[in-house]
């Protein structure tokens, strides 16, 4: 939970927005304890104009479902809530509901560090209805930001092209928790390291730093400043070189480096943070190799993102290493993923059969998709993936044709190639089915899946489309549901 608010691991369920509690309380009186709902979490586009995203949060969703209680001061503070048209928002006995209230749902989602795409389910949630209700909020807010923040590193490294980046956001993120969630989901989508020291150690990520422009301002001048922090840390020596100027700096950090070679060190590196990278690390570069340096590496930072990296790179700048701030942990320039939580299907008990709905509108890419669903990808002959298939529960993998998810006179066949179901078992009836999976598990799931992707749908500018459908039967199923309910509305 927050640092700044002095909050417990059990106050999480109160990580919510008011509505689903109001909600809650209505069902709860309304008879629909044992109603049971089908949720399912998607997004309708890829951040950041790309072609795939990075499925992140899911290695924390067990761990929210099983402490999601509420405690005695959390009840205390429902209870003194009042409603704006007079007397207390909830009563006494849903207050008592709540108190003994354990979350009984069970949930699938996609691997952390598998390849999401638009309108497919990233997770499945199924249960009695005021259990999904009051798991929405925190769960979006678990997966959203943090598949954001992956897929934008996931990004900047691939332009990084195998040098390694760090991430330098925790200053600018979103106050303590995001900068975790960023040192974590940055970690997941192939960051080397972080600067966050708590992230460091709650997660057991590289952590990386130095000196900032402050240690040489402290100093009567530059050279000083870089003898002093060699002798501190000969082990872990990387010197800023631009507080002054960059060519004083390479000239000065030349000096310590010789004089570190004598005392039987090694300057590890030198960073730049500020001017034309491109033509300072050349000119960097330059000057170490003809003093005889040339193990000294060049780091860069100042602003950085996937199209500034790959612009220097394409420049020919000779740099080994990028720390991303800013534009990493606020991920510039789209803050929000826009994943949303949507009913698909209902039933009166856990014994009868499913009821599936669709949600329509006048907006035609809001409409949802309808039933218990799966999703089904489809691989080549070299195991490289062509394609998602979102099929209901009962589908007949017989039928592998698929109907495009937003066109529906557009369709894939699949005929021929093997497949495997994306979501897999988290959470059963509340409790976790398996021992949570490490994050390096997730961070090697990120790097072989995008290696196996089409470079077509990595790339920056105008990527291919991957493709994604309903199986034929679902298809058809969700026309039938929409006729009905416009006809139901008055428009046939």
């Amino acid at each position: 939970m927050a640092l700044t608010d002095g909050t417990h691991p059990s106050d999480v369920a109160l990580n919510t927005d008011l509505y689903e509690l109001t909600m809650a309380q209505g069902l709860w009186e309304s008879g629909m304890v044992d109603a049971q709902a089908c949720f399912t979490v998607f997004f309708r586009e890829n951040p950041f104009g790309g072609g795939y995203s990075v499925a992140c949060g899911m290695g924390q969703i067990a761990d929210l479902v099983e402490s999601f209680t509420f405690a005695p001061d959390s009840i205390d503070y429902l209870s003194t809530l009042e409603a704006p048209g007079g007397g207390s928002m909830f009563k006494p006995t849903f207050l008592d509901f709540l108190r003994d209230f354990r979350m009984r749902v069970s949930v699938w989602a996609i691997a952390e560090g598998d390849l999401a795409f638009p309108r497919e389910p990233m997770v499945r949630v199924e249960g009695p209805i005021i259990d999904c209700q009051l798991l929405e909020t925190a769960l979006l807010n678990l997966v959203n930001f943090q598949t954001l923040v992956a897929t934008k590193t996931a990004r900047v490294v691939h332009a990084a092209e195998g040098h390694p980046m760090s991430d330098f956001g925790l200053r600018r993120a979103q106050g303590p928790d995001g900068g975790l969630s960023v040192a974590r989901a940055s970690y997941i989508g192939g960051a080397a390291s972080t600067s966050n020291m708590l992230a460091g150690k709650i997660y057991g990520i590289p952590v990386f730093g130095t000196h900032a422009h402050s240690w040489v301002m402290s100093f009567p001048n530059e050279l000083e400043a870089f003898r002093a922090f060699a002798k501190s840390s000969p082990k872990n020596c990387v010197l800023l070189i631009d507080t002054y100027d960059v060519h004083q700096g390479i000239r000065n950090a030349i000096i310590v480096a010789k004089e570190m070679e004598r005392a039987g060190e090694r300057l590890a590196a030198v960073r730049i943070d500020s001017g034309d990278l491109a033509k300072l690390s050349k000119e960097t570069r330059r000057a170490f190799d003809e003093a005889g340096l040339p193990y000294v590496k060049i780091s860069a930072s100042n602003d950085l993102d996937e199209y500034t990296i790959q612009s220097l790179l394409a420049q020919g700048a000779p740099i080994d290493s990028f720390g991303v701030g800013t534009k990493l942990a606020t991920c510039d320039p789209q803050p929000s993923l826009g994943g949303v939580y949507k009913l698909s299907a209902v039933r009166h008990s856990a014994d009868v059969a499913w009821e599936p709905v669709i949600k329509l509108s006048e907006m035609a890419y809001k409409r949802t998709i309808p039933g218990i669903q799966h999703v089904r990808r489809y691989y080549d002959a070299a195991g490289c993936p062509v394609g998602d298939m979102i099929v209901d529960e009962g589908y007949d993998k017989g039928r592998p044709t698929m109907v495009d998810v937003v066109d529906d006179l557009v369709s894939y066949d699949l005929s021929g190639m093997e497949s495997r179901e994306l979501l897999v078992q988290l959470v059963k009836e509340g409790r976790r089915v398996a021992a949570p999976e490490g994050i390096e598990d997730a961070r090697a799931r990120v790097r072989e899946s995008l290696r196996m992707l089409d470079p077509s749908v990595r790339r920056f500018l105008n990527p291919q489309m991957y493709p994604v459908g309903l199986e034929e039967g679902l298809a058809e199923l969700r026309r039938r549901l929409a006729t009905r309910e416009h006809a139901g509305s008055g428009r046939a």
